[in-house]
């Protein structure tokens, strides 16, 4: 059966002596930003980075140390072999497109034509 109904109906009224015992059973809550709550947060996040490992911008600023440390080291050494032939053929493409840009437009075009011309035939 349903509480409410029948001979259960006078306990589901609470009577005024259960009423009292509730509300001393009753705390109040705290509420939410209270000043309670704030120095314990506060000390669980000052303390954080003990428990859970360093804090995020400790680990960028160990990063940046790092490359910049990889970095030196890398100028302190003598470039490889590849590297000087790449920056040799780097070179030499940024030349030809220097030259390329200096000639007049409608000579390139000319070129152009000319060499298709030939293909065709």
């Amino acid at each position: 059966q349903k509480p409410g109904y029948g001979q259960h109906k006078k306990e589901a009224v609470p009577s005024v002596h259960s009423r009292l015992q509730q509300c001393e059973v009753l705390q109040p809550r705290k509420l939410n930003g209270s000043s309670v709550e704030t120095p314990s947060y506060q000390n669980l996040h000052r303390n954080w980075p003990a428990v859970g490992g360093e804090p995020e911008l400790q680990r960028v600023l160990e990063q940046r140390r790092l490359e910049l440390h990889k970095d030196e080291e890398m100028a302190r050494q003598q470039p490889s072999d590849l590297e000087t032939e790449l920056r040799k053929s780097s070179r030499s493409c940024k030349r030809r497109l220097e030259n390329q840009q200096k000639i007049p437009e409608f000579v390139r075009v000319k070129d152009n034509l000319r060499r298709t011309q030939m293909s065709e035939q």
